[in-house]
C-alpha cells in the first residue's frame, strides 16, 4: 500500500531524527511528560535488592546460631527486628574502632559477644574477634571496606521492608530514567558518602547499617529532574512542596548524618549523569556548567572528609552533630559514647 505522505517529508523527518533534531527533541518531551526513561527495566535495582534479601536472611541465620533465635530478643530487643548489633558488626556495619583507632575504644576493649543473652553481658570478647574479617593483624583496626558493607546490611526486617520498598519504587524509576551505569555510580557513591558523613559525625561506639544513604541518593536525583524539568512538570510548586515535606521527613528517621551525605553526593552524582532535556543554548550551558562543577567538588568532599574521619577529631569539628543521630538519654550515657 502507498503511503500518502509526500517523500520529502518523510526523509524530512528521517533526516532530523537521525540528526537528533526537532522530532527526537519533542519525543524526548513527550517520554519526560510520561515517564518514560532510557530503558524498561531497572535491572540493578533488582540485583541489588536481590542480594540485600540475600544477605538478611544470612543475617538472621548467623544470629540463630549465636541466640537461638533470627531475633535479638535479649539482653534487649532489636525494635527492628533483627540481630544482635555484635552480629552487625561481626558482619560489616560501619562501626569506628573497627576502622581506625578511637582512643575511647582501644582494640584492647572488651565487648559483648554475639551469643551473649545477658544483661550485664556474661559473654565478652576482645573487638578484634566481633569485628572479625580476619582481625587486626597486630595492627591499628582499618577496616576500610565498613564504608562499603553497611549498604548491603539492614538493621531488621522493619528497616529492610522499608528500604526495599522505597528501593522497588522511586529508585527503580530513576535506574529506568537514567539508565542503568548511570544509576548504579550514582547510588553506590551516594551509599559510600552516607557512610562517611555518618563515620564522621555519628556516635563512634553504635554500629550503623543500611542502603539509606545510597536510596537519598536516587531521591536527591529526583530534585536534579524538578529543578531541571520545571516547565515539564505537573504543577511543579504543588510537587516541590510535597518533596520537601518528604525529604524533612525522612532526614529524621535514622541517621541524619548518613542520610544528609547520601542526599548531597546524590546531587552532585546524578547531576552529572542525569539525561537533562536542553531546549536553548542557555539552559545547555547552565547544565553543562553545574555538570562541570559537581565533579570536582564531590571527589573534594570525598577526600576532605575521608581524611578527617581517620586523621581528626569529628567531634572537634562539629561537637553538636552527634546529636543529629541520638537522643540524649542516660542509657546512652546522653550521646557521649
Amino acid at each position: 500500500m502507498k503511503s500518502d505522505i509526500p517523500a520529502e517529508k518523510q526523509q524530512s523527518s528521517f533526516a532530523k531524527f537521525l540528526a537528533s533534531g526537532k522530532y527526537p527533541l519533542e519525543q524526548r518531551i513527550e517520554d519526560k511528560k510520561r515517564g518514560i526513561g532510557r530503558q524498561r527495566y531497572p535491572f540493578v535495582v533488582w540485583v541489588l535488592t536481590a542480594a540485600m534479601v540475600g544477605v538478611f536472611i544470612y543475617e538472621l541465620i548467623l544470629n540463630a546460631r549465636e541466640q537461638g533465635s533470627p531475633i535479638s530478643l535479649k539482653p534487649v530487643i532489636n525494635p527492628m527486628l533483627g540481630p544482635s548489633s555484635s552480629a552487625l558488626i561481626n558482619l560489616g556495619a560501619r562501626f569506628p574502632p573497627c576502622m581506625k583507632q578511637v582512643d575511647v575504644v582501644p582494640p584492647s576493649t572488651l565487648i559483648s559477644c554475639m551469643n551473649n543473652t545477658a544483661n550485664p553481658p556474661d559473654k565478652i570478647c576482645p573487638l578484634e574477634d566481633v569485628c572479625g574479617f580476619g582481625g587486626f593483624h597486630n595492627e591499628a583496626p582499618n577496616q576500610w571496606y565498613r564504608f562499603i558493607t553497611p549498604i548491603f546490611l539492614h538493621a531488621g526486617i522493619i528497616h529492610i521492608l522499608l528500604n526495599m520498598l522505597a528501593q522497588l519504587t522511586l529508585s527503580a524509576q530513576i535506574e529506568r530514567e537514567m539508565g542503568s551505569g548511570g544509576f548504579f555510580l550514582t547510588y553506590l557513591a551516594a551509599g559510600i558518602f552516607g557512610n562517611v558523613l555518618g563515620g564522621n559525625f555519628s556516635l563512634v561506639g553504635v554500629p550503623s547499617v543500611g542502603a539509606s544513604g545510597a536510596i537519598f541518593g536516587t531521591v536527591a536525583v529526583t530534585w536534579v529532574d524538578l529543578i531541571a524539568h520545571w516547565k515539564y512538570q505537573y504543577r511543579p510548586v504543588r510537587k516541590l512542596i510535597f518533596m520537601t515535606i518528604e525529604l524533612l521527613i525522612g532526614f529524621a528517621m535514622g541517621y541524619i548524618p548518613s542520610h544528609i551525605g547520601g542526599f548531597v553526593m546524590g546531587l552532585l552524582v546524578g547531576m552529572t549523569f542525569y539525561p537533562v532535556i536542553s531546549t536553548t543554548k542557555r539552559h545547555r550551558l547552565i547544565t553543562w556548567a553545574f555538570r562541570l562543577a559537581a565533579i570536582p567538588l564531590a571527589v573534594i568532599l570525598y577526600i576532605v572528609l575521608t581524611r578527617n574521619f581517620y586523621t581528626s577529631d569529628p567531634y572537634a569539628a562539629c561537637a553538636g552533630c552527634r546529636y543529629l543521630s541520638c537522643f540524649p538519654t542516660a542509657s546512652n550515657n546522653h550521646c557521649k559514647g
